[in-house]
């Protein structure tokens, strides 16, 4: 067993490389299973609303995610232990796992906040602003360069992002409809902050995931959640306190079928985009939200009889042509 600071960082860096576990075909399910559990998000947020709030606390519902994502991570890790044994990781290896874990506490609820703010089309259309962010923080970050058909497509997307928001702004004030193309000014503010903030989550954490490639993912989600864990139920814990209401403190307080669908799906997605993250990329990443723009749009019609209008179709497009482009031009798809 190490018995030395340094021991323990010679022997952590010394295990055995990280097996890519995907097959091809495997890979390729996962990506599409993710493109209709992210698609699935914005329209459970909506189908657990009653009276036009939300019944439970999010930051309640952040935690239990982090610790149902944990408790799988655990479960996948187990037999790598069984195999390889288990060195407890440095305090300088865990730490930089802080920095995403409080981007993602902060954006995962403004994301369920902001709901209340838009129809689901139009968040999963504005959404695809993330590819603005990443792209500028990919340059910035990992130095990945930027070609000119590229800022074409970025210029298109930001096109297409002012056609969408320019049509829900037009909505009738006071609308909250799910089936009516929608949305406030407050809900523009927080779809930038939102999309800012997860471009630069998504940049840091392929970052830090890729810079040991031969740790284990599943320890390297585990310590993200655990300090997403703690965070979120610092909050709701703060929320708690605060709060005059006896059922404060029941945790699971407005919890309905959809809201556990919601958290079951939402813990899915994480693990599927960290997988992304390690062996793939944040360009991969943002052609899984793009498809899930169409399945969100799909159930919105089916489900909530949402009214498409010409501009709404026409960012649609918009993005769809923005998306190859960007894609075509990162060597993505030929």
């Amino acid at each position: 067993m190490p018995s030395s600071k340094k021991d323990v960082e010679e022997g952590f860096a010394g295990l055995p490389p990280a097996e890519k576990p995907f097959h091809p075909v495997m890979w390729n399910l996962m990506l599409v299973f993710g493109v209709v559990m992210y698609g699935s998000y914005t329209i459970l947020v909506h189908l657990c609303e009653e009276g036009g709030r939300l019944p439970f606390s999010s930051t309640s519902a952040m935690f239990v995610i982090e610790c149902l994502k944990l408790c799988i991570c655990i479960v996948l890790y187990i037999p790598e232990v069984k195999k390889n044994g288990f060195i407890m990781p440095p305090l300088s290896f865990a730490i930089p796992f802080a920095v995403p874990a409080v981007l993602y506490a902060v954006n995962n609820n403004i994301a369920v906040h902001m709901q209340l703010q838009m129809d689901p089309a139009t968040y999963q259309v504005l959404g695809n602003m993330k590819i603005l962010s990443t792209a500028f923080l990919y340059r910035l970050i990992i130095k990945r360069p930027i070609t000119n058909m590229q800022w074409v497509a970025l210029g298109v997307l930001a096109l297409a992002g002012a056609s969408n928001s320019y049509a829900g702004l037009q909505a009738a004030p006071g609308t909250t409809s799910a089936g009516v193309i929608h949305i406030t000014m407050k809900g523009l503010v927080m779809i930038s902050l939102y999309c800012f903030i997860s471009g630069l989550a998504g940049v840091y954490t392929e970052y830090i995931l890729k810079k040991k490639y031969e740790v284990s993912l599943h320890l390297q989600n585990g310590l993200l959640y655990v300090f997403g864990m703690s965070l979120n139920a610092g909050s709701w814990i703060y929320g708690a306190m605060s709060s005059d209401d006896e059922g404060a403190w029941d945790l699971f307080a407005g919890y309905s079928v959809y809201t556990w669908m919601l958290v079951a799906t939402q813990a899915v997605i994480g693990l599927i985009m960290s997988a992304i993250f390690k062996h793939g990329n944040n360009i991969m990443r943002l052609f899984v939200i793009s498809c899930a723009m169409l399945v969100t749009t799909v159930l919105s019609v089916l489900i909530f009889g949402l009214q498409l209008n010409v501009y709404f179709i026409v960012s649609f497009l918009l993005v769809v042509l923005a998306l190859y482009l960007y894609l075509v031009y990162t060597h993505v798809i030929t």
